[in-house]
């Protein structure tokens, strides 16, 4: 990670309703006059939008907006939070480390029940959560990550 700012720990971890991973395209598209629209990679690394939200305590909210202010200079610094993504998947079921930063000023904090607050924002992450370069071409591999981590880990003989 570039940046050694990390989201308060203190601070519970995004909710699951309304969250939502979007990439950025990879390609540009050329419609054209007659014919089938040209289209052509762009770019190989491109940032991911994510849409979360949390509910905090008074307290909580107080840090978070404090924390937002202070820390990473009013939403404009770039900064470490542990977001979910298909790469923990079943066997890993939690979440990640990715370097985000806001896109723009959160939402709220609006009142949610009778003593939590909700605040809503998109964070763009630096780099699609994907898995290295190359293993597309193998897609049995893939699939069956689950099995190989089981029997290199669980059932692998030791030396």
């Amino acid at each position: 990670m570039a940046t050694d700012i990390d989201f308060p720990s203190q601070l519970p971890c995004g909710q699951r309703q309304g969250y939502g991973l979007q990439p950025n395209s990879t390609f540009a598209r050329t419609p054209m006059v007659a014919g089938r629209a040209r289209q052509r990679r762009t770019f190989t690394n491109v940032p991911t939008m994510a849409d979360v939200s949390w509910i905090f305590s008074p307290e909580e909210t107080v840090l978070f907006e404090a924390w937002y202010r202070d820390a990473i200079n009013d939403g404009a610094d770039w900064f470490n939070c542990e977001l979910r993504s298909p790469l923990d998947g079943r066997d890993n079921p939690g979440t990640s480390q990715y370097e985000c930063r806001f896109t723009d000023i959160y939402t709220g904090p609006v009142p949610e029940g009778a003593f939590e607050w909700r605040i809503s924002a998109q964070l763009e992450i630096i780099e699609r959560p994907l898995i290295p370069v190359g293993w597309g071409l193998f897609p049995e591999l893939v699939l069956g990550m689950s099995l190989i981590d089981i029997a290199m880990n669980q059932e692998w003989p030791e030396p």
